[in-house]
């Protein structure tokens, strides 16, 4: 068995929507490898780049697959791929025991549609299970204390990284 330290991270992307009050989505998730704590269960939109996918591109697949949303704009990025570890007792469970986090991509996106688009039961693309059982919008400073405990340093950077751009509304 390889050890904890020599696996590589998952390349994923994450996506911060910005509604026009300067709230980010939210999902609540019910399962996945990475949720062994039901009290943290609410994360922002990510999800896997295919092999070879611009990941950009993989946000907007990835948002779309998600939550339906396609009304976006893109209003920021942070340039450096931002890691965390997932907990060693679950390696073996999380994505086949291949990795030991992931190396995300963040992206900024402001909400331009209808609130009707999101879709969180049906989401687009077609051949996903729905990934959230409810969302809502919520205040920036509030999401590092949602999400599971090891993701939280990438969530307090991504906050800090675009808090600016929830509060100019641009």
């Amino acid at each position: 068995m390889t050890r904890f330290e020599d696996l590589p991270y998952r390349p994923c992307v994450g996506m911060m929507v910005l509604n026009r009050e300067g709230r980010a989505f939210v999902g609540r998730r019910v399962n996945g490898p990475e949720h062994v704590d039901a009290t943290h269960a609410w994360q922002m939109p990510q999800g896997g780049v295919d092999e070879g996918e611009d990941p950009y591109l993989a946000a907007l697949r990835e948002l779309y697959e998600e939550t339906s949303i396609r009304s976006v704009e893109k209003i920021g990025e942070i340039p450096d791929w931002l890691h965390y570890d997932i907990p060693r007792e679950i390696v073996g469970q999380a994505w086949k025991g291949r990795y030991r986090g992931q190396k995300q991509k963040w992206y900024a996106f402001r909400f331009t549609g209808d609130p009707r688009e999101i879709d969180i039961a049906n989401p687009g693309g077609g051949h996903h299970k729905p990934e959230f059982v409810e969302w809502r919008w919520e205040r920036l400073e509030d999401l590092p204390g949602l999400i599971i405990p090891f993701k939280r340093g990438v969530y307090e950077k991504v906050v800090a990284a675009f808090a600016p751009l929830a509060k100019s509304g641009s």
